[in-house]
């Protein structure tokens, strides 16, 4: 089984990757899906999140209010640690599961599509592992025009990831997201044929 680790920071344009590679076959593992169904109401994760960040970051319907607990930990850092001790292990566990039931269907593709994948991962456990990258300026722009966030918010998110330049020198492949959508598909499928082909 090729096991493809794809990942980029906010806004990058990583998802879009991942939406190619399924086209072209790949059985993808999305973390931020894994992260919505474990934060899911009535879930231990999301007990936790509120035991330690309060019943302010739940909605009146008993939903995690993602934009108050984005604020929280954006303007504190051990906040954001203490989400990551609370989130992280839970992800790698469902993650792992899935990836287990996927070997044993005899699946010949899989992506794990992990946003902090160089942060919290070992990048040896993949075959190949891709990043997906953009200026900063770009992913800036991208987060206020299509996901709505404010410019300080915004600024707060890029600050909080860490940079793409060592992510780069690290990963095996290198997508660049700074064109339009057909560029970034004539890139992906370059990519793609050449972790297959290896």
């Amino acid at each position: 089984m090729t096991h493809i680790g794809l990942t980029g920071n906010a806004a990058a344009g990583k998802s879009s990757v991942a939406a190619l590679f399924r086209r072209w076959g790949a059985t993808v593992i999305d973390a931020d899906e894994l992260v919505r169904d474990l934060q899911a109401p009535g879930t231990p994760v999301l007990a936790a999140i509120a035991d330690r960040f309060g019943a302010g970051v739940l909605r009146t319907d008993g939903s995690l209010d993602r934009a108050r607990l984005r604020a929280l930990v954006l303007e504190d850092p051990a906040a954001r640690r203490d989400l990551e001790r609370i989130v992280h292990p839970a992800v790698l566990r469902r993650r792992l599961a899935l990836l287990d039931e996927a070997r044993r269907r005899g699946d010949a593709v899989v992506v794990s599509d992990i946003p902090l994948l160089f942060e919290t991962t070992d990048p040896a456990e993949f075959t190949a592992v891709v990043l997906v990258d953009a200026p900063p300026a770009l992913r800036r722009r991208r987060l206020m025009e299509l996901r709505g966030l404010p410019a300080e918010e915004a600024d707060r998110l890029i600050a909080a990831q860490e940079p793409a330049g060592p992510k780069r020198a690290r990963a095996g492949f290198v997508i660049d997201n700074d064109a339009d959508a057909t560029t970034l598909e004539h890139r992906a499928r370059a990519v793609w044929d050449a972790i297959i082909a290896a």
